[in-house]
């Protein structure tokens, strides 16, 4: 083969390749991704389904969360060396059909879809079943409030892409904000030693009452995969950095700081949350904060909570759909 033929041929693969990626406007900045680069670690896997898993697996839930979050991490990293070698909104797709044909970026995006298919079923049903936590949403039909959610999000998407940026920056404001508070709430009553209903916070709330692992190692193992559905959307920072503005720069940050966020948020919270209360005080039905602050007796608490839940799911969706359209296209 003649070396002007070698260089044809890269050239139209690279064209191929990079076909999905055409009419982009590179919109986002460093403070939209940024906060999606959090928030999209941060949803109802952990203000809702910690109680749960904190009532089947004891304090060891942490280790749950810490040893999933190294894997999240190298999966992003990973994502995030192939995002500075070719940034592209196809992501790991249009890297999959560069180094592994279109079989594997077939494979790769009908999946990535149909995960986000069923998730988004979820999410828009959780958005209606939140709404309904207030008594003056409680005669509309579910199926109105899911349409209405539906239609937000949809015309915020088609607008533009920076207009998707907007609101997964809010969203993701709502979220860290909620968390830092409580975080400083439980670190205040850690640390005056204030009674959380009937028991006084501190490490003897884990070690007396059957230590890290309280019903054994079983129950962490079993509840993995939940932990691992907590961490879904932290892939959604390579699918933005094909509409980010100098991603060479911004990309790196965003996702180092992924690490220690997810250190801080995940792990950090779960470790609080078990010194605050005993671990069989929580329960599934219910977020683990609003156990809590319940118990300190803080007005609203479920009311204010049920709005973080709601912004979640919300957030979700909205990624949801950003990044399947992304995915689609790529694969077209």
């Amino acid at each position: 083969m003649s070396e002007q033929s070698l260089h044809d041929g890269v050239q139209k693969r690279s064209g191929h390749v990079d076909a999905g990626d055409e009419g982009y406007s590179k919109s986002l900045k460093h403070r939209h991704v940024n906060m999606i680069a959090i928030g999209g670690a941060i949803g109802t896997g952990l203000f809702l389904g910690a109680g749960g898993r904190l009532a089947d697996a004891g304090p060891s839930l942490f280790i749950a969360y810490a040893v999933c979050g190294v894997f999240a991490f190298l999966v992003v990293r990973a994502l995030g060396e192939l995002v500075l070698y070719r940034p592209s909104s196809g992501a790991f797709v249009s890297y999959a059909r560069e180094f592994l044909g279109e079989k594997g970026a077939y494979v790769a995006g009908w999946m990535y879809f149909l995960n986000w298919a069923t998730t988004g079923i979820a999410d828009i049903t959780a958005v209606a079943v939140y709404t309904h936590y207030w008594g003056m949403f409680s005669d509309i039909p579910q199926w109105v409030i899911a349409l209405v959610a539906l239609a937000v999000v949809l015309t915020v998407n088609l607008i533009s892409v920076k207009m998707f940026g907007e609101m997964e920056f809010w969203f993701a404001i709502v979220k860290v904000g909620a968390l830092v508070a409580f975080m400083l709430i439980g670190i205040f009553l850690l640390v005056t030693q204030h009674e959380v209903g009937d028991t006084t916070p501190g490490p003897a709330l884990i070690t007396d009452n059957g230590g890290v692992f309280p019903n054994g190692l079983m129950p962490m193992l079993l509840i993995l995969q939940g932990v691992v559905f907590a961490y879904a959307s932290v892939e959604l920072v390579g699918v933005a950095a094909g509409e980010t503005e100098n991603p060479e720069k911004i990309m790196p940050k965003a996702i180092n700081s992924i690490m220690w966020r997810v250190g801080l948020f995940y792990v950090g919270s779960v470790v609080l949350l078990s010194m605050l209360l005993p671990w069989n005080k929580y329960t599934g039905g219910q977020s683990p904060f609003v156990t809590v602050l319940s118990n300190i007796g803080v007005p609203a608490a479920g009311g204010v909570m049920n709005l973080v839940v709601l912004t979640a799911a919300m957030s979700s969706l909205n990624s949801g759909l950003y990044s399947t359209g992304r995915i689609l296209r790529s694969m077209a």
